[in-house]
């Protein structure tokens, strides 16, 4: 049987490991940013209904360009505040990271540069690579903010072709202010241009503003947003941007024929319709987080400022070390890479007593 290792593979992926987190069999798993509770009964019946005659179409290819899932989408964004809208600027594939695949597929490739903040979500590095594009990682502040004197040095120096900021950020929790996404931007246009991704995966939990409205003024700002976190529909894969009609004709370019699923589609625009449902989860999410931060300062820990289904906490003489332990008392959290942290998702109540027990006599 042949090895990975001899395979002819492009050359920058030998050594590598694929991207996840551990698979381990414990009582609570708060390790991937899930949302913690599941569709009702009753929601579930009302989709299996509207799903029967999609099912029955399944020998005919789904609607290529899924109109009507992103006049769907662009509805939902004006419900919750965003501008005015409509399907001709809003994208939607399997995923926000697809979203992000083919928006550097578009603007990255050989030759071009893609710049993030870091710590931040570490498969926006993957995807540069996989992409052909070059990646350099800026540092944050201590805090895990994003310092706007030293964002725009750092863009000024490298001269991107792609920027991406994490707004919440992943895996720390941090906000961006609109005032510091409006300044990269304009630092990155002046260097640039460039095409600047605003990645708002956790935005139903943030208190900062979003700043989704700056898209009116500013052509190359793309927000990338998904239906996994605050809706809690990871499992159906479904991430969409929101940008100026050009950018969307562009990804075009680039997207698979009948990337969406004719059954993605059709449970998407169904949610959507009953969007106000899943919502309402979010306050009982956050005011968990809350209760997190508060109950893991008091037990010593620090902890990062979060506006995010997640808290980052720390810090660890061993962080390997105490992952295990708290593995050990039953509850799965996450080593995201940062070093003297951990992270955990915020679950049900019952759940997050079962990881505050867990942390709760010290760990090294």
């Amino acid at each position: 049987m042949v090895s990975i290792d001899e395979l002819p593979i492009r050359s920058e992926l030998r050594g590598l490991t694929a991207y996840g987190a551990p698979r381990i069999d414990v009582p609570v798993r708060l390790d991937t940013n899930e949302n913690p509770y599941p569709l009702p009964d009753d929601l579930v019946d009302e989709v299996l209904a509207l799903l029967r005659p999609v099912l029955r179409d399944l020998n005919r290819y789904p609607d290529r360009d899924a109109l009507a899932l992103r006049a769907a989408l662009a509805r939902h964004l004006e419900a919750e505040g965003g501008p005015p809208l409509d399907a001709g600027r809003v994208w939607a594939a399997n995923g926000a990271n697809e979203v992000v695949q083919q928006l550097l597929q578009v603007f990255g490739g050989p030759g071009r540069l893609a710049m993030g903040f870091e710590p931040s979500y570490a498969v926006h590095r993957e995807i540069a690579r996989s992409t052909g594009t070059a990646w350099c990682g800026a540092p944050r502040a201590r805090d895990f903010t994003i310092a706007p004197d030293a964002a725009r040095a750092a863009i000024v120096e490298h001269r991107p072709h792609v920027v991406l900021i994490t707004a919440p950020n992943n895996p720390t929790g941090t906000a961006v202010s609109p005032d510091t996404v409006a300044a990269l931007y304009d630092a990155a246009q002046s260097a640039g241009p460039a095409l600047v991704i605003l990645d708002e995966a956790y935005v139903e939990f943030q208190r900062t503003p979003s700043p989704l409205p700056l898209i009116e003024e500013r052509p190359l700002l793309v927000v990338v947003r998904t239906l996994s976190k605050g809706l809690g529909l990871a499992g159906l894969r479904l991430g969409y941007l929101v940008g100026a009609p050009a950018i969307v004709d562009a990804v075009q370019l680039v997207r698979l024929p009948y990337h969406l699923s004719a059954p993605t589609q059709a449970i998407a625009l169904a949610l959507l319709e009953r969007a106000a449902a899943r919502l309402g989860n979010v306050d009982r999410i956050t005011a968990e987080r809350d209760r997190l931060v508060r109950e893991l300062r008091a037990a010593g820990y620090e902890v990062a400022a979060s506006e995010t289904n997640f808290v980052q906490f720390g810090r660890f003489r061993d962080t390997r070390r105490a992952w295990r332990e708290i593995v050990a008392r039953g509850a799965l959290v996450r080593d995201g890479g940062v070093p003297s942290w951990l992270r955990v998702s915020v679950g049900t109540p019952a759940e997050n007593d079962v990881f505050l027990a867990a942390v709760a006599d010290g760990l090294p």
